[in-house]
């Protein structure tokens, strides 16, 4: 029973060490490193730990007559200073010898040129793929697809405020700073559908703000990205929805491909459908979640620039939603 009692709530703990927002559980060069020097350090530090515990039970239960002057010599230079510099040295090499491999050098970032651009917006992200040329091949938002096995060169902005650009399973994080372009590298190692939440205070809804990240073999990838290239070029077929987009304004503030629309204020909507969540990772992307959004945007995600639509009828929230939730 008392073992039982011990074992449960450590379980409950150590199910925090894996999914798919957790550094503990890595699926990126970059992040493997970090997870190895976290276990190295936590070691180190139980060491010494353990050290000053078994000084102090040794001070506290050891017999009372004093030591002797030659052995309180060596018990405080051996104990308590070569012992911990030795330690942290270790320690400190290590991490400075696994530097290049958790944030690449500079120079070697720079020899690539950036495939993405990330830009950080209040409460969202914009997402632009880049060609060889450093021109936009298509935009996307808050849902980000990487080759697995293949690094890939992030140009990381903000629009607004200061916001952090962090996928836990595959990397370390970087601020997104106004007025200036920083550069990531990351190279995702396992296929899967990991989460990457804002990780700097940016206003009201920061806790709504984060993004998919689905990693693929390359020739899905490579499929996915012809065909959202290719969208523009796709007209997108009549739909009462489509109608009332327009009607109602959206285009406006929203594009999508192989349509008129093409504001720039909001998301990309092209290919929402295929998307896993809408509003940067908040709900489900489901046709009721959609009209949901639709009528009442800042009761989910306070402080969202968009304005509700709870005025419309009905009918017409629910027929932008199912056109919305179709494109795919």
């Amino acid at each position: 029973m008392l073992f039982r009692s011990a074992v449960l709530p450590g379980c409950v703990f150590l199910s925090g060490c894996s999914g798919k927002q957790s550094a503990l559980d890595p699926a990126g060069v970059e992040a493997t490193s970090v997870h190895h020097l976290f276990i190295v350090m936590v070691v180190g530090g139980a060491i010494i730990w353990a050290l000053v515990v078994g000084l102090l039970l040794y001070a506290g239960h050891a017999r009372r007559e004093p030591i002797t002057a030659r052995k309180a010599s060596w018990l405080i230079l051996g104990g308590g200073v070569a012992f911990p510099v030795i330690v942290l040295f270790c320690l400190l090499a290590y991490a400075v010898w696994l530097m290049p491999q958790i944030r690449p050098f500079m120079p070697a970032l720079m020899d690539n040129k950036p495939q993405i651009e990330a830009t950080g917006e209040q409460f969202w992200w914009r997402l632009r793929y880049l060609d060889d040329g450093g021109n936009t091949a298509f935009e996307t938002a808050n849902e980000l697809r990487l080759p697995v096995g293949e690094r890939t060169t992030f140009r990381l902005k903000a629009a607004d405020v200061i916001h952090s650009f962090w996928i836990p399973s595959l990397g370390g994080k970087m601020d997104m700073i106004p007025g200036r372009d920083n550069v990531l590298s990351l190279e995702p190692t396992k296929t899967g559908v990991y989460r990457a939440p804002c990780a700097e205070f940016c206003g009201t809804s920061h806790a709504l703000m984060a993004f998919s990240v689905i990693v693929m073999e390359r020739p899905d990838f490579d499929a996915w990205r012809q065909s959202r290239i290719e969208a523009a070029a796709m007209p997108q077929p009549a739909h009462p929805g489509r109608d009332l987009f327009f009607r109602h304004g959206c285009a406006a503030c929203h594009t999508i491909a192989g349509t008129p629309a093409i504001g720039r204020i909001g998301p990309d909507l092209t290919r929402i459908g295929e998307r896993q969540t809408i509003a940067a990772g908040t709900l489900a992307n489901t046709k009721d979640n959609i009209a949901r959004f639709i009528r009442e945007p800042d009761a989910i995600k306070p402080g969202v620039e968009m304005p509700a639509f709870g005025m419309l009828p009905d009918g017409d929230i629910e027929a932008i939603a199912a056109w919305l939730g179709g494109l795919k």
